[in-house]
């Protein structure tokens, strides 16, 4: 089905690179130095690399059907019923995806920056922000990415330069005296974390972007240059901070931050960190909601998804209250059953789709 709603080349990329970052930069470092301890860095690298199978993946699976949605096609591939079933698993992702970032902002705010409030003022804020950007549509969310771009690239240049004379190269030595085991498991969570979620996508790409052709491309560079943002700061986490300090701080990315100091006279900016987070959170959360939004329309055979974007945004803000019950059962979730829980909806699943879709294709031949 083709859709009058088109945005650009550039602005899908930039979508796919915010998406990448999302919640990534600030909380995977300390993932990945509880795994792969100082090599986390390399865990960072393995994983992006592995990202690009799951990108692939997701081109391949677009190609046989260029003008549909992820739903359309799996309805065509399985047939109405267990087409609609596959559908649902990927719905239900989304919206804990979605439930889960929100949580995540609300948690940082209040455990972060302004202890005092409560995180239900945080997450309702945040929450009605995302319903505007659904209610406005695609469009509208593509060209804010464009905009908001550059000062993202320059927030994070700042950042980076400021805090490159407080790295110190002994604390990611020994490199590799841990094993490939730990590395690999790193990347795992790397890969659950920024790549797989990608398959949201499936929703937009290629079918809602005006050059088809070139779509795939962007996509792949989108997501290159997301996880070089991410690497990046990993490797600042641990060769200023050190494994140990990044591990036990939940938001290592802005523990980092603090560090900068020039002269005594440039510090406190931490809070760079912070806008950029916020940048890309904004975009993972609203690309989670309106997957889940536009896929849920499509399954009950509604023509626009916009006038479910108020209830869904109540729905969300009560469930992403109590997705999580505390800071323990998050870390615990996290670490050991998201990662097998995006596996089998985001691999797994398109997996069966292609092969399925690819099987069918070539019989009608």
């Amino acid at each position: 089905m083709m859709n009058t709603v088109k945005i650009s080349i550039r602005q899908f990329t930039v979508l796919v690179m915010f998406y990448t970052i999302g919640t990534t930069i600030l909380i995977i470092p300390s993932s990945l130095a509880a795994d792969a301890e100082q090599n986390a860095w390399i865990a960072a690298i393995v994983g992006w690399l592995l990202g690009f199978i799951a990108v692939g993946l997701y081109i391949l699976l677009s190609r046989l059907f260029p003008n549909m949605t992820l739903i359309e096609y799996t309805e065509k591939v399985f047939g109405k019923w267990l087409g609609n079933l596959f559908s649902l698993l990927f719905v239900i992702f989304s919206f804990i995806g979605a439930s889960t970032v929100l949580f995540y902002m609300g948690n940082f705010m209040t455990t972060q920056v302004l202890p005092e409030t409560p995180i239900e003022s945080f997450t309702i804020l945040f929450a009605g922000i995302i319903i505007m950007g659904l209610r406005l549509g695609l469009e509208v969310l593509a060209r804010t990415a464009e905009i908001l771009f550059p000062w993202f690239l320059i927030l994070f240049m700042v950042s980076t330069l400021l805090l490159i004379p407080e790295i110190e190269i002994q604390k990611i030595q020994p490199i590799v005296e841990i094993g490939i085991k730990p590395i690999i498991k790193g990347a795992l969570s790397f890969v659950g974390t920024a790549s797989l979620p990608l398959i949201v996508f499936l929703m937009v790409f290629p079918a809602f972007v005006n050059n088809p052709k070139k779509a795939g491309k962007a996509f792949i560079i989108g997501n290159l240059l997301g996880g070089l943002f991410v690497i990046i700061i990993t490797f600042l986490s641990i060769s200023i901070l050190g494994p140990d300090f990044s591990e036990r701080n939940m938001y290592p990315s802005y523990a980092l931050a603090k560090k900068i100091n020039i002269g005594n006279f440039i510090q406190r900016v931490e809070i760079l960190m912070a806008g950029m987070w916020f940048m890309t959170i904004f975009f993972k959360t609203s690309f989670y909601s309106y997957s889940f939004l536009k896929g849920l329309a499509q399954i009950c055979g509604l023509k626009d998804h916009r006038p479910l974007a108020l209830p869904y945004g109540i729905i969300l803000v009560v469930y992403s209250l109590v997705v999580y019950p505390n800071v323990v059962y998050m870390m615990d979730f996290d670490s050991k059953i998201w990662v097998p829980y995006a596996l089998t909806t985001c691999l797994f699943l398109p997996l069966i789709i292609l092969g399925v879709g690819t099987i069918r294709g070539k019989m009608k031949k």
